[in-house]
């Protein structure tokens, strides 16, 4: 059996933001599956920042769309000892459901660059510290 965890939706800022054809408060779910995939692809991402998830795309500091595979990139930013960009990933399915995929960090200065070319938007209306 493959449970689902609803761990967020999709906002109407999320929406306007990257001009997505889907309504406000579509479910973004979570399976057995993307957790391992998670935990297989980036365990200590996972491990550090895993608890974390529904927070990232509930309060995201930059969203974006992924040209590659078109995934709703829910990002993060961190003050550990050091800055760290928690990236989190949502595609959908053939079925047309939205899946958390993805969870990992992402080297500051690329995502400072993704940030100032306009690739990843500013999620608040003031950045958040």
């Amino acid at each position: 059996m493959n449970t689902l965890t609803k761990v967020g939706e999709i906002s109407q800022r999320v929406i306007d933001l990257l001009t997505l054809d889907v309504e406000a408060g579509t479910p973004i779910y979570l399976s057995p599956s993307n957790i391992e995939h998670m935990i297989d692809t980036h365990p200590h991402d996972f491990e550090n920042y895993g608890t974390d998830l529904e927070n990232i795309i509930e309060y995201p500091d930059y969203v974006g769309i992924n040209p590659r595979d078109n995934s709703i990139e829910y990002v993060k930013l961190f003050q550990v000892q050091n800055k760290e960009y928690i990236k989190v990933a949502v595609r959908v399915s053939a079925e047309g459901n939205y899946f958390a995929r993805s969870l990992y960090s992402r080297d500051v200065s690329k995502m400072e660059r993704f940030i100032k070319k306009g690739y990843l938007l500013t999620y608040w209306d003031k950045p958040v510290v």
